[in-house]
């Protein structure tokens, strides 16, 4: 999972790269992880439910904690 800054200084967005259209947002690091936890579960079952992949459960999952990723401007 990764968790980044957003320009909200309370906001975190949070994804997971395994875990296609999962995605979601916290006030902190810790509320990014608790809502996650819970929100993947249910996103696993939804995907299972519509007969589409669900990623093998990873055994060793990482949490990478960093600032939001932004497009250079171009021009």
């Amino acid at each position: 999972m990764v968790i980044e800054t957003t320009k909200a200084p309370t906001f975190f967005g949070f994804y997971s790269p395994d875990l296609e259209g999962f995605t979601g947002v916290g006030h902190s690091v810790e509320d990014c992880i608790y809502q996650a936890k819970w929100g993947m579960e249910e996103h696993s079952a939804l995907l299972k439910e519509r007969g589409l992949s669900v990623p093998a459960v990873n055994p060793n999952p990482a949490v990478t904690i960093r600032n939001e990723q932004r497009l250079a401007a171009t021009g």
